[in-house]
């Protein structure tokens, strides 16, 4: 089934660069740069991927993005995922970068994005898959900073087709970044935002009506509130979900327990995802595996999921 599962093509549309740093590459990173890592190797790092909460995972993915320093670094973090699209016939990728994640640590802004630019141009090229880059903006800095990131970005429009928002999502509402939202869309910029994961149903319903988002990453909260369920099927407005990270950051506390083929079967346009790869296990053929074993998902839901994904692309 993995063999299957594996040559279906499939688009990816809710995965962070940053979170497909693998243990390998980050202590290549930290050799190149001269930094010191508080793991001695790469075993000790795989099994400090052990989480609770979002907020745990997220104190050691930026931990580890301390290593990106150069427009190199950040090529060579974009081409290795890249490479493991192709390996597992993902012809289309929209993923998201965090600048702030660097920028407040003195990292250029332009060689962030010209490096995440040059491999997604290779990608194009050379491997044949096509993308779109989506700037996020990280939710537990105030919307002032965001703002900054936004103006920052302008200069670059061309690279990137829509804004997100990420990271701690609990006491974050989407409402605190309407206006920054606002100033997005009359860019031209198309919104995404991440909501109902571990945040209530009432975020989705922000993210819908102040973020004018075309896409809800995680959105599987939904379920909660069969008024928003109903709305998402008439609307038919995607959800990224992320099966294993969902289990890994104990939203589900056992992949029997994920609700994403009982949402597939009620209409709502449900897609499979890896978000963050590098720290939840497995990449996006990892994730429709893991629906085969605990769920028992079969061909013909995979399929569907599958196009899904085609079908809720947002930049060609």
């Amino acid at each position: 089934m993995y063999e299957w599962l594996n040559n279906l093509p499939k688009a990816e549309l809710h995965l962070h660069l940053e979170g497909s740093l693998e243990p390998e590459l980050m202590f290549r990173l930290a050799e190149r740069n001269k930094i010191a890592l508080p793991w001695k190797d790469v075993d000790t790092l795989r099994q400090a991927y052990a989480f609770n909460n979002l907020q745990e995972f997220l104190d050691l993915y930026y931990r580890g993005a301390d290593v990106l320093r150069t427009e190199q670094d950040f090529y060579d973090l974009t081409w290795a995922y890249l490479q493991k699209c192709e390996e597992q016939d993902v012809v289309h990728t929209e993923p998201f970068f965090d600048p702030q994640t660097h920028t407040d640590r003195g990292v250029p802004f332009e060689a962030v994005l010209n490096g995440i630019s040059a491999a997604l141009a290779d990608g194009r090229e050379l491997l044949g898959i096509s993308s779109g880059l989506i700037l996020s903006f990280l939710r537990h800095l105030p919307e002032e900073e965001a703002f900054k990131t936004l103006e920052q970005a302008l200069p670059y429009r061309n690279a990137f087709f829509a804004v997100g928002l990420d990271s701690s999502e609990v006491g974050h509402p989407p409402s605190k970044f309407q206006r920054v939202f606002d100033k997005a869309r009359a860019e031209g910029l198309l919104t995404v935002a991440h909501a109902g994961e571990e945040g209530p149903p009432e975020y989705i319903w922000q993210a819908l009506d102040l973020l004018k988002v075309s896409r809800i990453d995680h959105g599987v909260r939904a379920a909660e509130d069969p008024k928003l369920i109903a709305r998402l099927i008439e609307e038919q407005i995607p959800l990224t979900v992320c099966p294993l990270s969902n289990t890994k950051l104990k939203v589900f506390s056992d992949m029997r327990q994920h609700n994403i083929l009982d949402l597939l079967e009620q209409g709502v346009k449900v897609t499979v995802n890896s978000d963050d790869p590098a720290y939840f296990g497995g990449y996006v053929t990892e994730n429709f595996m893991a629906l085969h074993d605990s769920l028992g998902m079969t061909e013909e839901q995979a399929r569907r999921l599958a196009q899904n994904s085609l079908d809720a692309r947002l930049a060609y």
